[in-house]
């Protein structure tokens, strides 16, 4: 069900085909499937199951894998250590759940919208690559241009790649993460033809959040701040809508006038109205001026339930900064 959604003509666009080759196959709920992520990436299936169920059902998930995608399937890699509940007695331990006697195992590179990178299901974060932020990648590529880039918790640099490729005049790569910074300068240097992206390029492994604080003012007039989930459950949601306050007054404070900001959360618990509302009142606090031009959430491979409107975890505003 999941597959053939993703196969009628004009529903989800631009999946498999010769831009792009790495999509969500299956979004849980969305799909009819709750507890069940599989990202789908040249080839290999990267699985996460977020129930026992899920779990248990895992080589029987593996086999129907291996009847959709016949010899096209290069691996099926069960990677639920992370998400599966832990105090349920299973065996959680990432592995493969089938290889082709061909493929070996680790990384490989994939083209989203022509762009390509690598991916590192093992030891990267989640399934490897962030696909929820494909058509928000787009939207940064066609703004770019002339602009000076700053991009925070960058992880592998999706952002930065589409923004490079798009004409900025320079991009500034921010991530905690030595392993993602590697990754980010890597994935420049695949698209990098005749020099021109390295040379317009800087990579920092630095906290994104005392950067961005101790940068100059207007050094920048595009800023990406993507951080990581600051609310995982709603114990939790008061001090995330704080932390998002404080996130996008210190990015508002420091964009040049007339300057750009996406601005995004992936807290599941802090729904679009919450998040709005904090961007609100870190613009109130820094006393600048500021529209918001557009809005952004997730592909149409990570559909929502229409009774699961949780499932509508990510969120995102496009500001303009006087």
């Amino acid at each position: 069900m999941a597959r053939a959604l993703r196969e009628q003509p004009g529903v989800i666009s631009g999946m498999d085909d010769a831009a792009t080759n790495c999509y969500r196959l299956c979004h849980g709920e969305g799909d009819g499937l709750p507890g069940l992520i599989i990202d789908y990436y040249d080839g290999v299936c990267v699985m996460q199951a977020h129930s026992v169920g899920m779990f248990r059902a895992k080589n029987r998930i593996c086999e129907a894998l291996q009847s959709l995608y016949g010899e096209a399937l290069k691996a099926v890699y069960d990677k639920s250590s992370g998400t599966a509940p832990f105090k349920a007695g299973l065996d959680l331990v990432d592995g493969y759940l089938y290889r082709r006697p061909d493929f070996t195992a680790g990384e490989i590179t994939v083209l989203e919208n022509g762009h390509r990178f690598y991916v590192d299901w093992e030891g990267g974060q989640k399934t490897g690559f962030f696909l929820d932020q494909r058509d928000n990648r787009l939207a940064v590529g066609q703004r770019a241009k002339g602009r000076r880039v700053l991009n925070l918790f960058c992880y592998t640099g999706g952002f930065s790649v589409y923004a490079l490729a798009a004409g900025a005049e320079s991009v500034c790569s921010v991530d905690s993460s030595r392993r993602a910074v590697d990754m980010v300068e890597r994935n420049v240097a695949l698209m990098d033809e005749n020099g021109s992206f390295s040379a317009r390029h800087e990579a920092l492994c630095t906290d994104a959040i005392d950067f961005l604080k101790n940068c100059p003012e207007d050094a920048y007039d595009l800023m990406i701040v993507d951080p990581p989930a600051f609310a995982k459950h709603r114990g939790v949601l008061s001090n995330a809508l704080r932390a998002y306050r404080r996130l996008n007054a210190s990015a508002i404070a420091k964009v040049a006038p007339g300057g750009l900001i996406f601005t995004f959360s992936c807290s599941q618990v802090v729904d679009k109205v919450a998040f709005a509302e904090a961007v609100f009142s870190a613009a109130a606090s820094v006393g600048r001026s500021v529209r918001i031009l557009d809005r952004f959430n997730q592909p149409a491979d990570h559909p929502v339930n229409i009774y699961h409107p949780e499932g509508e975890y990510l969120k995102g505003l496009l500001l303009y900064v006087e």
